[in-house]
């Protein structure tokens, strides 16, 4: 009994295990500063706050620990709602109406981010020369239909009146003889400058990630140890150090039920050899017979009776 519990054991430790495998996979891979593997995330976290969600209201998510600082939501529309009113506002930014998503869908959910202090660790490699003014925004439209889904691709957004307004509260003032710059990271891995707007604002016509940047001016000494990416290199070490301390202790765990079940075997073999070694010490123990010459050989015969028959009374018949 105590053999087959340890083993079911094992078996259920294996299947949580390798069940959690793509997770810890998945969020590996979006701190090794993927951004692609981080919008997939993010879509899967921003999912998961529509929980019976209305039509029209924004619903924030919780980021995994790993990347605290990072905020999400998630706003489920109609297409038809979308392309003939737009959205007056959703966080910092202004979606005007005339919007198009294709392919077509019912309902598409607009999923919002705010990278906050982890945005150059995604985006500072494609702008090394450039110093980020305000946190990389994101909005990027997937599929509506099926709340549970994760790994979708974004829908493709086509502006067809008035540009996407970004507003970005409480961007950092612009160095002297510096001038700051809208940028937008597109999906495709490029990225385009454009002019800013009065109070911070910046305009689009598609869909992406976001942000203010001002070029480097003035000498320095090495442009790669930016006081900026520091703090995010060492994160990403200890979110790595985190991910493999987790797996060495499953790993671990695992290792230690293997020899566990192993000495419950060894046990039980142990008595059971015990117990037949006894058996047959018993057996040999026991009283042997007398052997007596039966002519030219020797048989087995019982010993003579130790106290000869008596009557109960001295009357004989």
């Amino acid at each position: 009994m105590g053999l087959r519990r340890s083993l079911a054991m094992l078996v259920l430790v294996l299947l949580l295990y390798f069940d959690s495998l793509p997770y810890v996979k998945a969020q590996s891979s979006a701190t090794n500063g993927s951004s692609r593997a981080l919008d997939t995330l993010l879509q899967d976290y921003a999912y998961r706050a529509l929980v019976r969600p209305v039509t029209g209201n924004v619903y924030d998510g919780t980021v995994p620990s790993n990347l605290t600082g990072i905020k999400i939501a998630a706003l489920r529309l109609r297409s038809g709602s979308l392309r003939r009113r737009g959205v007056n506002k959703y966080k910092e930014f202004r979606i005007p109406k005339g919007l198009l998503a294709t392919p077509y869908v019912i309902r598409l959910v607009l999923v919002y981010q705010n990278l906050g202090n982890w945005s150059s660790t995604y985006y500072q490699t494609q702008l090394p020369n450039y110093t980020f003014l305000a946190p990389v925004l994101g909005l990027l439209a997937y599929n509506g239909t099926d709340l549970s889904a994760t790994n979708l691709q974004e829908l493709n957004l086509t502006v067809s009146g008035n540009p996407i307004s970004i507003k970005f509260e409480g961007a950092s003032p612009v160095p002297d003889g510096a001038v700051a710059r809208c940028v937008l990271f597109d999906l495709q891995g490029s990225f385009n400058f454009s002019n800013i707007t009065e109070g911070n604002t910046c305009s689009a016509s598609q869909q992406g990630h976001f942000s203010i940047v001002t070029e480097s001016i003035g000498p320095s000494p090495s442009p790669a140890p930016s006081p900026v990416q520091a703090p995010s290199e060492k994160a990403e070490k200890k979110s790595n150090r985190k991910v493999w301390i987790t797996v060495g202790s499953v790993l671990g765990g695992l290792a230690f039920l293997v020899l566990l079940s192993l000495l419950v075997l060894w046990v039980q073999k142990f008595k059971q050899k015990k117990k037949r070694q006894q058996m047959e010490r018993e057996a040999d123990v026991g009283e042997a017979l007398h052997m007596a010459p039966v002519g030219d050989t020797k048989a087995p015969a019982a010993s003579g009776t130790r106290t000869q028959p008596t009557l109960e009374h001295e009357y004989a018949p």
